[in-house]
């Protein structure tokens, strides 16, 4: 009799575990968006890189986790169409840039995720690009099936260096922001 209670305890405690125990949310890289602005003195660009995969983890509704890597090749301008568009999307896929031939993929591991308000978190990932890893940090929603979030980059942590003001004299109305905005839809 007391092994039947010993077996039945372990059994409820291994059903409870289970409804606890975290649960990873692939992303739908087709209904996830990724859209991009970058500044410079006498304007902007914007456009979209696409996902190639990705996951987000609760423990029952609170977020815990998340894992995503994006497919650099596909960056693309959005704002400017035939000839300038291939110039710009060529020369952000240059090595003055993203150097999508050596670096496809970028990277975003979350580290610590903290509860801000409802369904509102803090997070503080990793973020690699060209091979490089530096932290960012940003606030993130999640609602249902969707969570959005929007941050800036430092692209010069990054070694892209390329008419940064802060690394170049002499730039005038040809400098960049060394900072671009993302703006991301995650579906799951």
């Amino acid at each position: 009799m007391k092994n039947l209670k010993t077996i039945a305890i372990a059994l409820f405690v291994a059903a409870a575990s289970i409804s606890v125990n975290a649960q990873t949310k692939k992303i739908d890289v087709k209904a996830s968006s990724i859209k991009w602005v970058g500044k410079k003195v006498t304007g902007e660009h914007s456009g979209t890189v696409n996902f190639k995969e990705g996951a987000v983890v609760f423990k029952g509704k609170k977020l815990v986790g998340g894992s995503f890597t994006v497919d650099m090749t596909s960056l693309t301008s959005t704002d400017l169409t035939g000839e300038y568009q291939g110039k710009l999307n060529g020369h952000l896929k240059a090595d003055d840039f993203f150097g999508t031939d050596k670096f496809p993929t970028s990277k975003l591991v979350f580290k610590t995720i903290g509860a801000k308000a409802t369904d509102v978190y803090t997070v503080t990932a990793d973020l690699t690009i060209k091979g490089i890893t530096k932290p960012v940090t940003f606030d993130i929603t999640v609602k249902g099936n969707t969570a959005t979030t929007a941050f800036k980059v430092d692209r010069t942590k990054y070694d892209i260096k390329y008419g940064s003001g802060s690394f170049f004299e002499g730039l005038g109305d040809k400098t960049i922001n060394d900072e671009f905005e993302l703006t991301v839809a995650l579906k799951f």
